[in-house]
């Protein structure tokens, strides 16, 4: 029982710390239907793709052309965004959305850290 446990108190703890909510900022993509991502310094955040299953919190998900959007396919297209999430930091799945805001354009074409667009 004893070694049980110490081989599941460090998983408990590693899925903890991949669940925390964090404040993420970077280029809001959602070029499809279906399909909604967030790209950081750390990389590629999937809010949503096509067939799975939505995160909790995603239905409250704001307007996210209000500050700035670019069109580049019809209404679809990418933004300049900040999303408060827990993610699974391995996969970098989105498991829930917190908040989210859209911000100018200006803001992600000036961070270096960012992919240019």
């Amino acid at each position: 029982m004893i070694h049980a446990l110490r081989l599941t108190l460090p998983l408990l703890l590693l899925t903890a710390a991949a669940e925390a909510a964090e404040r993420r900022c970077g280029w809001y993509d959602n070029p499809t239907p279906g399909n909604h991502w967030l790209t950081d310094r750390d990389g590629q955040w999937v809010l949503l793709s096509q067939g799975m299953e939505p995160p909790e919190g995603m239905e409250g998900m704001r307007d996210m052309t209000a500050a700035g959007w670019v069109a580049t396919n019809g209404s679809y297209g990418y933004g300049c965004a900040c999303v408060t999430l827990e993610a699974d930091r391995v996969t970098r799945r989105v498991t829930r959305i917190l908040a989210g805001e859209s911000l100018p354009l200006t803001r992600c074409r000036a961070d270096r850290s960012l992919p240019g667009r």
